[in-house]
């Protein structure tokens, strides 16, 4: 028999009867012999609440009071989870991120995990119970309580599984896998049955919402399967697993990804001189804004345009900062485009056929969408474009790649 870690998030969670709902499942689990070890998010938009009640307080609480606040959210679930599976004749303990020692560093509102004490939760898996942990928590070295930053709890129930060495991380959401797209944009979208940690971590990074990047990247550090499930309707989900595993055939795309929330910005007429990229990307950076894509073209007159892409919720910082910024250089001009969209391509196929770029190309200049920016890797392949071209370019990629059946595109 095997040994899981069974992640519930806050909709799972998120009144009594779902958690009576959730209790079955995991005593239908343990009933076939499995070790279950449970990590549970707060009931669904507890931690909202919890935000609202300091922000009628303080407009810059403490982070370190806001941590203690925020964690109850999850203590309140792993007692209510407890006690029904209690009811239904299933022995088990709950415990905080403090009593089972996840151990993190002092980043309040953002701790990392550094290690966990698994003694206390295997002497309970040798006694036959089992352990519901409050996710997206934990302590520090001076007794602090941490929490992970929002979505942690995915992050917890990789770490305890990989400090277990459990055969399998089991996350269970409101959808039931990880799908070629967004089934709300494509309704041909269908669900994966495997894909890749690289691919996972790509789709993460580039949009899909399905997991914490955090929690694939922990995963794939420690080698621990996860697999995507859903908490409403049974199915095997989509196993997020390692290349090369059962040998199995690789379609040239597993996914598309896409991003509305983008925007880009453009230094116009800047001096070709060494160190101007530098100068340039250097405030935008202290100012704690990340920067995605980046294109930079040179002129004949030995001018430069640079151009690169920002979340679009910094757009008008980043202008401001770029104002100064080409007073410095002594470039032209500042102009921007926080109308756009990113879409990318991501699949491990890419690295043993040639000509995937010109396909997604053609594909997308055959519904007349113009690519304003390209950036590639070795598994990925983006286009930023219109944002009012952004369904119809996924629809039409995603036929082209023939994610639409089952068929796999050669």
């Amino acid at each position: 028999m095997a040994l899981y870690v069974q992640k519930f998030g806050g909709t799972s969670v998120g009144s009594v009867e779902r958690i009576q709902a959730v209790a079955k499942n995991i005593k239908a689990c343990r009933d076939e012999g499995h070790d279950i070890v449970v990590v549970v998010s707060a009931m669904s938009g507890e931690t909202n609440r919890l935000l609202a009640l300091s922000a009628e307080i303080s407009a810059d609480p403490s982070p370190r009071e806001l941590d203690v606040l925020v964690s109850t959210g999850e203590q309140v679930t792993i007692a209510l989870l407890s006690i029904a599976l209690q009811e239904l004749g299933c022995d088990s303990k709950s415990y905080t991120g403090d009593q089972i020692k996840i151990l993190t560093d002092s980043s309040h509102t953002k701790a990392r995990i550094k290690n966990i004490d698994v003694a206390r939760m295997q002497e309970d898996l040798k006694q036959g119970r089992v352990i519901v942990v409050a996710g997206f928590q934990g302590v520090d070295e001076q007794g602090n309580t941490t929490t992970l930053g929002r979505g942690g709890s995915d992050t917890s129930a990789v770490a305890v599984a990989a400090a277990l060495k459990a055969d399998e991380c089991q996350i269970y959401t409101d959808v039931d896998g990880v799908y070629t797209t967004d089934p709300r944009v494509c309704e041909k979208a269908r669900k994966l049955e495997r894909i890749t940690f690289e691919e996972m971590l790509e789709m993460a990074s580039l949009g899909s919402k399905v997991l914490q990047i955090r929690s694939v990247e922990f995963a794939g550090k420690y080698q621990v399967p996860l697999r995507v499930l859903s908490s409403f309707v049974e199915g095997e989900g989509t196993l997020i697993t390692f290349e090369g595993v059962e040998k199995m055939e690789q379609p040239v795309i597993s996914g598309i990804a896409f991003n509305r929330n983008e925007a880009k910005l453009t230094l116009v007429g800047v001096p070709d001189i060494p160190g101007a990229a530098s100068r340039i990307l250097g405030p935008v950076s202290a100012a704690n804004i990340e920067v995605d894509m980046i294109v930079q073209n040179i002129a004949e007159d030995k001018t430069t345009d640079f151009t690169f892409t920002v979340d679009r919720n910094d757009y008008q910082r980043v202008k401001q900062v770029l104002e100064s910024v080409s007073e410095d250089l002594g470039a032209q001009s500042v102009v921007g485009d926080n109308s756009i969209a990113k879409v990318s391509i991501v699949g491990v196929g890419m690295r043993s056929h040639a000509g995937v770029a010109s396909k997604m190309f053609d594909c997308l200049a055959s519904e007349n969408i113009n690519i304003l920016m390209i950036s590639t890797s070795e598994i990925k392949i983006s286009v930023v474009i219109e944002e009012k071209y952004l369904e119809l370019a996924v629809r039409a990629l995603h036929s082209a790649f023939d994610l639409d059946s089952d068929a796999v595109a050669e």
